[in-house]
């Protein structure tokens, strides 16, 4: 290599690496990852998917299900140009796991914490089953300035106890019977209740992999979850909801049956579309995904 050669090298390479270091801290602020972790407001470490980027679609779980039975669900709206973060509930998945907090204000603080945190606007919030309960007590309590859609599957609001004023609903000692159940034997309880709870074409893997992820909820946990899906009264909070409202709800729910919890809501809350599934369960995203993903993109394209 002649001389010249060499000095054009020389100052060639100084510009590109005077140009990278220019460049290197707006390289850092596009890349700079997300942490998987966000802290509630008692100090609780919550695991979090926080996926891709676009319009936020908030994911919330079944009770002892984690954020990675939204797996299809996370990938596929990627695709589509959404951002979807799905948080693994207190005590649940990799979350911190304290000794209280499972009461359904603190959970709702905790999905709070979450939007607060990351900053989401302009959300989708997606409760499914237990995370319906979350979802709409989060708009009575927080408002709906960051939310703007609602989509609620196989909801178990708007509230479950027969009472004087809520007669076709579910006598509160049937209600205790079964946490006694669960409490003296969960495995023996997921197992007799596991036949209704699936299609009869959910292959043995997805069987196995959700009754893994139910037994790695310890059972205080487990049974302290179930208090709030069981007696929560968020009849007038969903009736207040202001948001445009997706219900998808399978008419074979044996785990939430649709007039007592689907059709209810979709009457409390003004405006909203309830879509039934025929022969549909109550783990629609694990059983009807396809189907779900295209009237959730149907409805968040509107």
């Amino acid at each position: 290599m002649n001389r010249p050669t060499v000095l054009e090298a020389t100052v060639f390479g100084s510009a590109l690496a005077a140009s990278a270091a220019a460049n290197a801290p707006v390289a850092a602020a596009q890349q700079a990852p997300r942490s998987p972790y966000v802290t509630a407001r008692d100090g609780t470490r919550l695991f979090v998917q926080d996926w891709g980027s676009g319009r936020p679609v908030l994911l919330l779980s079944a009770w002892t299900f984690d954020a990675s039975t939204w797996g299809n669900h996370i990938a596929a709206l990627n695709a589509k140009g959404f951002r979807c973060v799905a948080p693994d509930r207190r005590g649940h998945g990799r979350s911190e796991m304290p000794s209280t907090g499972y009461d359904l204000d603190t959970l709702t603080d905790d999905v709070a914490a979450l939007i607060e945190a990351r900053d989401l606007r302009d959300v989708t919030l997606v409760g499914f089953s237990m995370g319906s309960v979350e979802a709409v007590n989060y708009l009575a309590r927080y408002g709906s300035d960051r939310i703007a859609r609602l989509v609620l599957v196989a909801p178990t609001t708007p509230f479950l106890v027969k009472t004087d004023d809520n007669p076709d609903a579910i006598p509160k000692a049937m209600i205790e019977a079964e946490q006694a159940t669960i409490a003296r034997d969960f495995a023996k309880w997921i197992a007799a209740n596991e036949s209704p709870f699936f299609t009869a074409e959910t292959p043995e893997i997805t069987r196995t992999w959700i009754r893994q992820m139910m037994l790695s909820v310890p059972l205080p946990v487990a049974l302290a979850c179930r208090q709030p899906i069981s007696f929560s009264d968020l009849r007038m909070a969903a009736a207040g909801i202001d948001r445009p409202t997706l219900i998808l709800h399978g008419d074979k729910d044996a785990s939430a049956p649709l007039p007592l919890t689907g059709a209810k809501t979709a009457k409390l809350i003004k405006g909203s579309k309830l879509i039934v599934y025929e022969g549909g369960p109550h783990p629609l995203p694990l059983t009807h995904g396809e189907r779900l993903l295209a009237d959730m993109l149907a409805f968040m394209s509107d």
